[in-house]
């Protein structure tokens, strides 16, 4: 074999690789969304620390707890993605993942909550007084409550706080003698309507090594 059959026979090699690498890093869409490096959907794309799910055509992050939340929206610049908020029962005020102590994501995982997020409390014992939340009667929390997804929580004891980065980036917490339910805000504004507040959980992820 000469020299050029060499260079041919490496270039091609080079090009097949190529497009291994390429077609690992990216996954197809889910119904909708794109879903950019490194989130994966299978074992043949994206990176598989940071695994989400396309189930019957709608895209889903998996918590620690085995419940799976719908992902609205995905901003690949910013790593990081909206998922839809449990809903919570009318009947009895409690979010729909009570049972599983709300939304737990494992901390060995790349993903976390992001600080971007107002978390509206509801159904809440009074031991939370105690606390350093915002339960007063002027609390955004009350809003919520004019719109249907609120309306099962009207009169109960509602409390609101900014997920900061000195609370842990790891859960958003549901109990019995807590607070049974609750739901979130993405870049809370007072001044827009409650109907036109960016209801969702916004998770980030850390970019790969």
């Amino acid at each position: 074999m000469n020299i050029r059959e060499i260079m041919s026979v490496l270039i091609m090699f080079v090009l097949v690789s190529i497009s291994h690498v390429s077609a690992l890093e990216a996954c197809s869409n889910c119904g909708s969304i794109q879903v950019p490096y490194p989130l994966s959907t299978n074992d043949n794309c994206g990176n598989p620390r940071y695994r989400v799910y396309c189930n019957n055509g709608n895209l889903e992050f998996l918590s620690a707890k085995n419940v799976f939340y719908e992902i609205l929206s995905i901003n690949p610049s910013t790593y990081k993605f909206i998922v839809r908020p449990p809903l919570i029962q009318k009947n009895t005020c409690y979010s729909s993942d009570l049972d599983v102590g709300g939304l737990s994501i494992d901390e060995d995982s790349p993903f976390n909550i992001s600080t971007h997020n107002t978390v509206f409390l509801f159904n809440c014992s009074e031991t939370v007084l105690l606390s350093p939340l915002n339960c007063s009667s002027t609390s955004p929390c009350r809003q919520f409550e004019k719109v249907e997804g609120g309306s099962g929580c009207r009169g109960t004891l509602c409390c609101s706080f900014l997920k900061d980065s000195a609370m842990t980036s790891h859960r958003i917490r549901a109990r019995i003698g807590g607070c049974t339910a609750y739901t979130c805000v993405v870049d809370f504004d007072l001044n827009r309507p409650v109907q036109a507040w960016n209801y969702g959980i916004e998770l980030q992820w850390l970019p790969p090594n």
